[in-house]
């Protein structure tokens, strides 16, 4: 049986890069890990850096925002609001720097995210890498400083544990492509938007698609043997999994249940 994953599925980063800082929000919970991780980039001291992820409209956490200015850009990796609810009163306090989104609807002062759109920012080269699946808006990014790389993957590789499939918006199949890409990022160090950083993102991506793939078959057993609805089947596949989390695990059974083509009530 695959057991609920609790712990980091790569080996943990030494240390981040020079160039790079966590700003950890005040939020922490069983959704959120130790709260939301706000990256702050920057190529050299006194240059624009990059935020991603400004995190929730906690007044004390934007305060350690703008004191890492000056600010060139935000960027968001998906529009939940433990990632966004900051995004419009930073842009506020930093006199309109624009936040750029995939979603329009998290877009400010720009054009929405679209694959091979610019995004370098003083010194730093950032690309876009479309990944969705854990919502339909996911996006992770591909950052350099000279011959280091990072990957900021917000909630699509998280640095302890799994992360939930947020169906309806979010679609497995998506997602399981999404980790195959990045298994290709070998070596290269993962900055998730919860939990600490991993030392590999194509480790950790490997890791999530075993997992994945484990726990489809443990669906597909469910069903087998008599589950109907999404809710029974967390109740044997899930049963490891606190109680007060099945409504997150039903979710991802949900975007299971539909990649599988097993039609729900």
């Amino acid at each position: 049986m695959t057991g609920h994953l609790t712990v980091p599925a790569a080996a943990l980063a030494d240390a981040l890069p020079e160039w790079v800082t966590l700003l950890r929000a005040p939020n922490p919970g069983p959704m959120t890990l130790d709260g939301t991780n706000t990256w702050v980039l920057r190529a050299t001291p006194g240059a624009p850096a990059v935020v991603v992820d400004p995190g929730p409209a906690d007044e004390g956490h934007l305060d350690r925002i703008v004191a890492h200015g000056p600010i060139g850009a935000v960027l968001i990796t998906h529009g939940h609001p433990d990632h966004t609810e900051g995004a419009a009163p930073l842009a506020g306090r930093l006199d309109g720097v624009p936040v750029r989104a995939a979603d329009p609807a998290h877009t400010i002062g720009g054009d929405p995210l679209t694959d091979g759109y610019p995004l370098d920012v003083a010194g730093l080269g950032i690309r876009l890498v479309p990944t969705p699946g854990h919502t339909g808006d996911s996006v992770c990014f591909l950052a350099r400083h000279g011959d280091e790389q990072v990957v900021l993957t917000g909630d699509t590789i998280l640095g302890r544990g799994t992360t939930v499939v947020a169906h309806p918006d979010g679609h497995l199949g998506d997602y399981l492509a999404s980790l195959e890409l990045l298994t290709t990022y070998r070596g290269i160090p993962a900055l998730p938007g919860h939990g600490p950083a991993l030392a590999d993102c194509g480790a950790a991506a490997e890791f999530y698609l075993a997992h994945r793939r484990a726990r489809l078959d443990q669906v597909r057993a469910a069903v087998a043997a008599g589950a109907r609805t999404a809710a029974e089947v967390v109740a044997a596949v899930y049963a490891d999994v606190d109680r007060s989390l099945w409504w997150a695990a039903e979710w991802s059974v949900r975007a299971q249940l539909e990649h599988l083509g097993v039609e729900q009530p």
